[in-house]
């Protein structure tokens, strides 16, 4: 069976494919509203990885988008275009066309062809070991360090992967300066109130 599955139109599962071109609606298994799904027969067919763009072979078979003479295997998922196995990009769990991919590309909306990521560890560690020297800073950069690492520590998907050690550097760190901040604020409490 091809990846793509037809999906309900109000509950979004995923139909059977026993649900295909049937003449008649029929319920949903999830939500029991009477849907129909008419598709081509490349739907239900096994898509060939890394094969080269299959020629059309009967009347019922749809042609590709860019290639006419080629059959179709899958539909992008951004525009709908029927694809051929050589016009098929996927990434990112998705199917695309090459204008969809370029379309993606240039305007960064598409997060797994990033170029460039920040590397939120190496920043926490950073904001937690640089303002140091300037022990003011770190009233500032000793929070910012904890709420980045809350933030930015289990970020899905990074290549190369975020550093688990970093941050646990880096907060240490941090409460150590939140705590000296702290017993500072106490020490000077006491040295004013307590006289």
């Amino acid at each position: 069976m091809n990846t793509q599955a037809i999906p309900c139109g109000r509950c979004q599962t995923a139909l059977p494919v026993h649900f295909y071109n049937q003449a008649d609606l029929r319920p949903c298994p999830h939500c029991e509203t009477p849907v129909r799904a008419l598709v081509f027969p490349a739907a239900s067919r096994p898509m060939v990885q890394g094969a080269l763009g299959e020629d059309i072979l009967t009347p019922d078979d749809a042609g590709c988008f860019y290639h006419p003479a080629k059959r179709v295997v899958v539909t992008c998922d951004s525009c709908g275009r029927f694809l051929c196995s050589l016009c098929d990009c996927p990434i990112g769990g998705q199917h695309l066309c090459p204008a969809c991919l370029e379309t993606g590309r240039t305007k960064g909306k598409l997060k797994a062809l990033e170029t460039k990521q920040l590397r939120w560890d190496s920043i926490a560690l950073a904001l937690a070991i640089i303002p140091m020297l300037f022990f003011y800073a770190t009233l500032v950069t000793a929070p910012a360090v904890i709420y980045i690492t809350i933030r930015y520590s289990k970020a899905p998907g990074r290549i190369p992967p975020l550093s688990r050690w970093r941050f646990v550097i880096a907060v240490i760190l941090s409460l150590l300066q939140i705590a000296g901040w702290i017993i500072g604020f106490v020490l000077i409490f006491f040295a004013i109130f307590m006289k």
